[in-house]
C-alpha cells in the first residue's frame, strides 16, 4: 500500500508486527472516525520481498511503530471489511514520477504471486480552490479539465504524458501540491501492459474520484 499521506526518504515500511494501530492523521471530524480500528495482519514475509527487490536502486529502512493511515486503512475497510488480508505499507522517497515509476516496477514480480500493489490518492485535489463543499458539488473547471486530460492518457496507455502532469494549464488547481498524484505512478511501473480498466469515475466535492484497475 502506498498512500498520498506518507512521503518519507529513504523509503520507508510500517508496522511489520501485528497490534499496531492507526495513524489518524486528519483533525476536525467527528470522534467516531477517531475510534476507527482495521487490525489488518501484518506482513513480514512480505517485507522482506520487497525489500530484496527494491535493494538495487533503494535503500529501505523500518518505522515499526507506523500504523496505517486514513489514506491506506480507508480503502481497506471497504475493499476487504473483514480486515484478514496481510498489509504492509511503504512510504513514497519522493514525488518525482520517474522515480516512483521505478519504485513500481521494482514491484512488478509481487503481482505474480497474488500481491496487489494499490496507491492511494485523488486524481484532483485542490482543496484550497474548492468554493463549495457539498459531496455532489459540480465539478469546477480545472477539476475537469484535468480528469479528461488524465483519461486520455489513461486511454493511450501513455505513462510519459502523465508524467509531465505540471505542463496540463489546470494542473496548479488540481495539485497544488502534488501527493495526492504521486501513488498513481507506483501502481503505473508495477504494470507492462499499457490498457488499463477505469471501474470508478465521477465526482466527489468536485474532486475527480477516478481510479484504475490492472488486471
Amino acid at each position: 500500500m502506498v498512500s498520498a499521506h506518507w512521503e518519507k526518504a529513504p523509503l520507508t515500511f510500517g508496522a511489520t508486527s501485528d497490534g499496531v494501530p492507526l495513524v489518524y492523521d486528519f483533525y476536525g471530524f467527528p470522534e467516531r472516525y477517531y475510534q476507527t480500528t482495521y487490525p489488518a495482519p501484518a506482513a513480514p514475509e512480505l517485507a522482506e520481498t520487497v525489500r530484496a527487490l527494491l535493494a538495487p536502486v533503494e535503500e529501505v529502512v523500518e518505522q515499526p511503530e507506523r500504523g496505517l493511515d486514513h489514506g491506506a486503512y480507508v480503502p481497506l475497510l471497504v475493499m476487504y471489511p473483514e480486515a484478514n488480508v496481510p498489509v504492509l505499507q511503504i512510504s513514497m522517497p519522493s514525488l518525482d514520477p520517474k522515480r516512483l515509476l521505478e519504485v513500481g516496477a521494482r514491484l512488478r514480480p509481487l503481482r505474480d504471486e497474488g500481491v496487489l500493489v494499490i496507491g492511494s490518492g485523488f486524481l484532483t485535489h485542490g482543496l484550497p480552490y474548492l468554493q463549495d463543499f457539498r459531496t455532489d458539488a459540480p465539478p469546477p473547471a480545472w477539476s475537469t479539465e484535468f480528469d479528461h486530460w488524465a483519461a486520455e492518457a489513461l486511454d493511450r496507455g501513455d505513462v510519459n504524458e502523465l508524467t509531465r502532469f505540471r505542463d496540463v494549464p489546470a494542473a496548479p488547481y488540481a495539485h497544488p501540491t502534488t501527493e495526492h498524484l504521486a501513488p498513481l505512478f507506483v501502481t503505473l511501473g508495477a504494470d507492462d501492459v499499457a490498457v488499463v480498466a477505469t471501474p470508478i469515475t465521477g465526482y466527489y466535492m468536485g474532486l475527480s474520484k477516478r481510479s484504475i484497475q490492472i488486471a
